[in-house]
Order: C-alpha cells, then sequence, then structure tokens
C-alpha cells in the first residue's frame, strides 16, 4: 500500500504544476521570469525551453544563462500532520529543479508586481508597439518602492514554514544587471492549503537553494559546438570565493561561466567565450552568472549579519542529484538533507580543475548534466511563530555587446598584434580572446559590490529621471516623426531628451540621432524630432530616454520599439494625383479590398493637409490631421463619434496647411491654403 503510494505520488510530481503563474522583470538589461511555485522549474518558463531566463545582454537576441532554480527546506524528527502523524527522521519539501507539488508540498497562496511606474504606452504608426505590453504587467503601481519593480511571492509548506519571497529589480544603467531575492522564512503552522495550523517546534531547519546555470544555447543560426554533449550544461564551470570580512572585502559568492568544450571544432583552448566560425559575429557566450549573499539572519532572536553562512556551498550534479523527489519516502529525504548540509568542499569545481591540470570544463566530473552550485542555510531551531531573513543577490555580467562582437571579429581574422585588457599586446589570437572574456569576472564582482551596497543602503540607490509615458512613431512619405509627451518634465533630475536608432532589426546597434537640453546643440527641451535621415526601403526602430542633471537615463526598454517605421508613399506634387481607393466602396466586396473591413484610403495627397469629408448635404464627418509628410492616409469609415458611416456620396475636401516647397530645386509646389475635393460613394 505504501510503494503504491510513493509511485502515485512520485508520478503526480514529474506532470506540469497546477496553478502556476509567471511574472518577468524586463525593464533593465538583464531579462528573467519568475514563477509562483517560490523557484524557476526547468523548462516551465514562458516559452518553456530548457534553458530559458536571465538573459544578458537583453536587447541582443536570447542569450539565456539560466537552466533551473531550486528552493529545498528541511527539518530533522518531523512529525507529519499531512501524512498521519507519521514521525519522520527528516523531513523535505522541494520546489525545482524539476519536481514541485504545489497542492501538497510547497503551496503558493499570493503572486503580484508592483511597479514604482507603469511602463510608457509606446506606438508605432496608431499601434501597439512594446513587449512590455506583454512581459511587464503591474498590478500596482507605488511610486514610493526604491526599485523599479518589486515581485512579491508567498507560499505555505507541508513543514508548516510560510515563505515570503521579495524580488527587486532596476532599471538604472549601473544596476540594472541584478535582482536582489529577500526571503522571510516563518514557522506559522499552516500545512495545506485549507490553512490548517499545526504548531510544532522545528530542529535543524535547513533553506537551500541550488541554481543550474548554463550557457551555449545561442541566438546564431546553426550549430558550431557539440550539442550532443550538452554543451549548455555539462562545461559550466563553477567557483565559489569566501572573502574574510576582517582582512578583505566580505564577498561571499559563487558563480559559473562557460568552459570551453573538449569537443569544440575551435579546440578547447580557442573555444573561450564560444566564438562563431565566421565573421562578423559577437561571442557566442562570454558572460559570467552567479549570486552574492548580502545577508543572512544569525538565529531568531539575532537579526544580524552572520558571516559563517551559508554553512554549505556545494556543487551538485544538475542530473543525478535532482531527478527524483517524493516527501513521503525517507530514504530519499534522508538523501536530500544530505547533500543540503553538507558543509564547504575543499576546492571549488575551477580550484580542482586548475590543480589536476583539466582545462575543459565537460571533462570534470561525471554528471551527464554538469554540475550547479548550492547553498544551504541554518541549521535553525523555528518555534511556532520564530523566522529567519536570507538575502542575497544574483547577476550576470561580462563584456557588453559591442566589444564581444570586436572581440570575435579580431580573433576570426587573426589580425594581430592584438590589444590586451589594460595594456600590452600579443600575437596569440586565443590569448587574446580569453583575456578579455575573463574580465567579465571583474565585472561581475564589480556588481556584486553594487547591490551590497544597493541593500546595505535600504535598496535606496541614485536614480534617473522617469521615461515619458508616452512615445509615438510616426512614417512619414520624406520623413519618420517622432514625439513624446512631458511628463517626465516634471521630475526634479530631469535635463533632456536622447533619441536612438537602430536600422534594420530591433536587436542592432542603436545610435544616437538627437539630444536635446542643456550642454547639447538643441538647448531648449523639445518632445519631437523629425527623422529625415532614414532611408526608403529600410525599418528603422527607435527608443527615447529621459537624461537627468546627474547623467544619468531612463532604460531604453521603457521605450524600445518592436515594431518598424519607414518611408511610406512619397507625397504628390500636384492635386491631379489625389484618388480615393476603393470608389465606391461596397460592404460585400470587402474581400478584394483592403483587410479592414471598412478601411478606405486616400492616395496622392500633398505632404502636409488637413482632410475634411462631408456628407452630400455638407455635414461635417470627420476631420484628419495629415502632417507626416507622405502621400497616403487610412480612414475606417468612422464619424468623430466613433460611428459607423451609412450609404450614400460623400466629398472630400483637402486644404494644404502649409507651403511645400521641392528641396531640389525650390519650386513652390503647394501654397498654405490651396484646396479640392474629392467624391466617393459608401455602399452598405
Amino acid at each position: 500500500m505504501f510503494l503504491s503510494l510513493s509511485i502515485l505520488i512520485s508520478v503526480r510530481l514529474i506532470a506540469q504544476p497546477t496553478g502556476l503563474e509567471i511574472k518577468m522583470f524586463k525593464v533593465g538589461n538583464l531579462h528573467s521570469w519568475f514563477s509562483s511555485l517560490g523557484c524557476e522549474l526547468e523548462a516551465r518558463g514562458p516559452l518553456g525551453d530548457q534553458l530559458e531566463g536571465l538573459n544578458w545582454p537583453a536587447q541582443y537576441g536570447r542569450y539565456d544563462n539560466l537552466a533551473a532554480k531550486s528552493m529545498w527546506i528541511g527539518a530533522t524528527d518531523y512529525v507529519d500532520p499531512t501524512y498521519n502523524n507519521t514521525s519522520f527522521p527528516y523531513k523535505v519539501v522541494v520546489a525545482g529543479t524539476r519536481t514541485s507539488d504545489p497542492k501538497r508540498m510547497i503551496m503558493p497562496v499570493e503572486f503580484k508586481m508592483i511597479g514604482k511606474f507603469d511602463h510608457p504606452l509606446v506606438i508605432v504608426d496608431g499601434n501597439p508597439a512594446t513587449d512590455l505590453d506583454y512581459d511587464d504587467r503591474v498590478d500596482e503601481v507605488d511610486p514610493s518602492i526604491p526599485s523599479d519593480r518589486i515581485i512579491i511571492n508567498k507560499l505555505n509548506s507541508s513543514l508548516g514554514i510560510t515563505i515570503t519571497r521579495t524580488l527587486s529589480a532596476y532599471s538604472q544603467e549601473n544596476h540594472d544587471n541584478f535582482f536582489i531575492y529577500e526571503y522571510v522564512f516563518e514557522n506559522t503552522g499552516i500545512v495545506d492549503l485549507d490553512g490548517n495550523v499545526v504548531q510544532q517546534t522545528l530542529t535543524d531547519v535547513v533553506f537551500h537553494f541550488q541554481n543550474r546555470y548554463a550557457f551555449g544555447w545561442v541566438p546564431f543560426e546553426g550549430d558550431w559546438y557539440p550539442s550532443n554533449n550538452i554543451t549548455w550544461g555539462r562545461n559550466s564551470i563553477n567557483h565559489t570565493i569566501w572573502e574574510d570580512p576582517e582582512n578583505g572585502d566580505p564577498l561571499r559568492a559563487t558563480y559559473v561561466w562557460y568552459g570551453p568544450h573538449s569537443q569544440s571544432i575551435h579546440g578547447c583552448e580557442a573555444d573561450w567565450g564560444l566564438p562563431h566560425p565566421s565573421e562578423g559575429q559577437a561571442l557566442g557566450h562570454p558572460a559570467y552568472t552567479g549570486i552574492v549573499v548580502l545577508h543572512v539572519d544569525k538565529d531568531v532572536d539575532d537579526e544580524t549579519n552572520d558571516p559563517l553562512q551559508p554553512f554549505t556551498t556545494a556543487h551538485l550534479g544538475s542530473d543525478g542529484d535532482n531527478l527524483s523527489f517524493d516527501q513521503y519516502v525517507p530514504s530519499i529525504m534522508a538523501t536530500y538533507y544530505e547533500n543540503m548540509t553538507q558543509g564547504h568542499p575543499e576546492m571549488s569545481i575551477w580550484e580542482e580543475m586548475q590543480s589536476s591540470g583539466i582545462n575543459c570544463g565537460d571533462q570534470y566530473g561525471g554528471d551527464p548534466g554538469g554540475y550547479s552550485p548550492a547553498q544551504g542555510y541554518g541549521p535553525y531551531t523555528l518555534e511556532p511563530g520564530d523566522n529567519i531573513r536570507i538575502v542575497f543577490a544574483e547577476a550576470v555580467a561580462g563584456i557588453d555587446f559591442e566589444k564581444s562582437t570586436l572581440v570575435g571579429n579580431n580573433w576570426y581574422n587573426d589580425m594581430g598584434p592584438f590589444d590586451m585588457p589594460g595594456s600590452g599586446t600579443t600575437s596569440d589570437r586565443n590569448e587574446y580572446k580569453k583575456a578579455w572574456v575573463q574580465t567579465g569576472e571583474d565585472s561581475l564582482l564589480q556588481t556584486f559590490r553594487r547591490a551590497k551596497q544597493a541593500f546595505e543602503n535600504n535598496y535606496e540607490i541614485e536614480q534617473p529621471p522617469p521615461p515619458p509615458s508616452e512615445f509615438q512613431v510616426n512614417s512619414g512619405g520624406d520623413r519618420i516623426i517622432l514625439s513624446w509627451n512631458q511628463q517626465a518634465e516634471t521630475d526634479e533630475n530631469f535635463s533632456g531628451y536622447r533619441v536612438y536608432r537602430a536600422e534594420g532589426r530591433p536587436d542592432n546597434f542603436f545610435q544616437l540621432i538627437f539630444e536635446c537640453g542643456p550642454g547639447t546643440q538643441q538647448a531648449q527641451v523639445v518632445n519631437q524630432f523629425e527623422d529625415v535621415s532614414a532611408r526608403r526601403g529600410f525599418d528603422y526602430y527607435y527608443y527615447v530616454q529621459s537624461v537627468g542633471v546627474n547623467n544619468l537615463v531612463s532604460s531604453k526598454f521603457y521605450t524600445m520599439t518592436n515594431t518598424p517605421g519607414y518611408l511610406r508613399r512619397p507625397a504628390e506634387e500636384a492635386f491631379s494625383e489625389f484618388r480615393i481607393v476603393p470608389n465606391p466602396y461596397h460592404v460585400r466586396s470587402r474581400g478584394i479590398q483592403f483587410d479592414s473591413v471598412d478601411r478606405l484610403a486616400f492616395y496622392g495627397l500633398p505632404g502636409f493637409c488637413t482632410l475634411r469629408i462631408y456628407t452630400e448635404r455638407g455635414d461635417l464627418v470627420e476631420t484628419i490631421e495629415h502632417q507626416d509628410g507622405s502621400g497616403d492616409e487610412l480612414w475606417n469609415s468612422t464619424t468623430a463619434a466613433r460611428q459607423l458611416v451609412v450609404s450614400g456620396l460623400y466629398i472630400a475636401h483637402i486644404e494644404v496647411t502649409r507651403d511645400i516647397i521641392d528641396d531640389d530645386n525650390g519650386k513652390v509646389l503647394f501654397r498654405k491654403g490651396e484646396q479640392t475635393i474629392r467624391k466617393f460613394v459608401v455602399i452598405r
């Protein structure tokens, strides 16, 4: 009977968790997803990919660094009220890396996101044009929070411990590549979704986190790495630093990077950073990823930071130590508890590799999925009502995308001598590339220190002004017109604006094309820019940033467009070209007209005019301001009162709103006030 129940539970845990909710941080340069389950299970993200999350640098495709996370909680000598008061020598409950039971083990009860402000309205040619409409779902707006976004995730567990996970993200450019995780674990005695409370003192309580970081699933076409050897996990290299707070920088951190692969087509030594075997490409994965411990309560009665925590810094097999779990099988829970409390290894994986002469990441150990860093905190005794707070930050850093592209191309072309980081040169292209990739370690440690400083300052950091709350891009015939509202200008830190543009793709390099405010060529602050340098036949993507007097700028991700602007049909030079299509408009012929059921097009317009539509007896139906410099305008057959027009004869009246002059020869094409009319028919 016990065996059957065990098998039933194991089968249930493998299934997709019910009640799963996902929220995302996407306002800074580090993008990731978070689950209401209290951790991010493998292949349970928005796309369902095995490698998904911690995407950095976020603008340039899917440089994901995360495969899975877990949160395990264990105690000793536990009488389980959810299992006939059975006494277990070790009681463990888990969420992740692959299994979870949100109905009976670790159970979500609250999951919401709070924003300092909501993301802006971004419109391109009348349509929503920002990923944040889908990926930045703010449940509450609270201007008083110190970070841009906070996720609050509350869960109960069958162990009687309530978990409150608070996640914080910034968009400020020097703090936008880390998240801060704050956990409060309280012995509330709530053991199920019904809220039943069982008071019990918990002994030897351990809180354990494991993060499976992985690299190598890059956004380029084709596989130039040994995909059959799980390159994105098997060769990840782990390292832990633990510096004495009294004799150095008190960083307690574990981090991971892409280890060169023995089966790489380049060879192990040349594989640092995962270089692409063709010109014009950035390195596949030069980033470093990891966590830094910020605070751990010494005890339930002592909230000062314990420099001796975590007391476990293990590296667990990503496959062998995480494949199965059952919260009612004593031997399984004992094994998990043993992993959670194994203490500190004598050396990290990186140190072991160096001491044994191993150069390739995939040649270490025997776990087919590689190894994941883990931290265990405790052990604690929690009486009813007691709680423990644990805080750490998670970050990704390395050489930026532009530098990664430069290094990748220099390596590919083997055009030495190569400039090394800091100073000096080398003629060895592999030494050059490796040295630049390894600067990511220092960048990550610097990021850890910034996160630590932010936490120690109660999450307060120096902030830029907010972005404009509305940004519009309108494609014209000879220019693309950008406009934004003035809301950011009410911030006391506001100084001006900067506008950036990318050609062809939104993941291309953006170039500064306009700025205004003190110290710029356009000292007066304005809220519009006309891009007259756009070329016909090309797509353009934009973002606008607010600039602060402290030189900090609002995040580009708030206003970055995901739909292109482009030059439309050029304006005409004479009224003779003006026509209305279709004419007549017949509702029963919609299948051979425009996709929109009620759309008419006005072609051959002057670039700047007012279009007024009247009924046959002279009643004004609608007024359209055509000011984008193009030669066409679309109308969805609605009146100014948003009513659909009825069958009948209509008159389109065109009045030029400004003098229009041919730039090539200075000839006046239209004078302000010139007019013409056309008639058209609507049949319903």
